[in-house]
């Protein structure tokens, strides 16, 4: 079973069939509570959604997956389509409001103004819709996929709604056990892992220095405040490469003069999508 945050129909679902078409998916109501499932042993996966090429990272998720014992078994990019949805028989000069999870809000701000609604953050884009399929209200809307306009029997109105083509989410996919893929040659993997620097001058430059000097990529570097304290970062790291060669080895033993509470995520093949520039303009 594969675990996901939001309702029937939400993006995180659509990814789940996308990835793991024969493979039972659940909703949860919150990412907490779809990575405690995975912790727990309720459910052997998670889709868990991390950045997005139009509206940034996910908050919530780089201050969970410290607190968690879970490791990440692969990565897929989800081609976002953001429908404007209502009532069958609304028209688009019928609407005034419009719902979404606020990431959707956000990557259709454009188009929502040009029509004059007022934005509602809700949950999830699913619940969203939801919530219009139940409201029979034919001013409301909501954004989100057409597979949730299938489900709750809304008629979409506009696709394409997000401001930017080439709009992707990525997602994690978490599991309780590491999963080390074998090294292979030809095949470009990416090693995820968590640390601090220690207190002493220059540390942070110290630390990714060595994976200059062994000619290993950094493809993303996040930072952010653990525990409510405004005095030690965490840091997040994606690295091109795999945790077993020997540039990445040498690496990481440098890494760990400079860095401290050292915790690798997962070493997992590259998506297929990551050679798409639109993804990290």
């Amino acid at each position: 079973m594969i675990v996901y945050q939001g309702h029937e129909g939400a993006y995180s679902h659509l990814a789940c069939k996308h990835v793991f078409p024969d493979r039972e998916a659940r909703a949860c109501g919150s990412f907490r509570a779809a990575m405690e499932e995975v912790e727990q042993g309720k459910a052997e996966l998670a889709m868990i959604p991390l950045e997005n090429s139009t509206a940034g990272r996910v908050e919530e998720i780089y201050r969970l997956i410290p607190q968690m014992s879970l490791h990440i078994q692969e990565e897929h990019f989800e081609a976002v389509n953001h429908c404007l949805m209502a009532l069958p028989g609304a028209h688009l000069e019928d609407l005034r409001i419009v719902g979404s999870h606020p990431q959707a809000l956000a990557q259709c701000a454009d188009h929502i103004r040009e029509l004059g609604l007022d934005p509602v953050a809700t949950l999830d884009t699913a619940g969203a819709a939801l919530e219009v399929s139940q409201s029979g209200d034919k001013t409301r809307a909501a954004i989100a996929s057409s597979l949730a306009a299938e489900l709750y029997g809304l008629e979409i109105l506009k696709e394409n709604f997000q401001d930017k083509t080439g709009n992707t989410t990525r997602f994690i996919i978490l599991s309780h056990e590491n999963r080390l893929p074998p090294l292979e040659p030809g095949v470009k993997y990416i090693t995820s892992l968590l640390f601090r620097v220690r207190n002493i001058p220059a540390a942070l430059y110290k630390a990714l220095g060595g994976f200059a000097t062994n000619g290993v990529n950094l493809v993303k570097l996040e930072s952010y405040m653990p525990g409510g304290t405004l005095n030690a970062s965490q840091f997040h790291v994606d690295i091109e490469g795999h945790i077993d060669s020997p540039n990445m080895k040498l690496a990481l033993e440098e890494l760990t003069f400079f860095a401290e509470d050292i915790r690798m995520l997962g070493t997992y093949r590259a998506h297929p999508m990551r050679a798409s520039r639109s993804f990290h303009d």
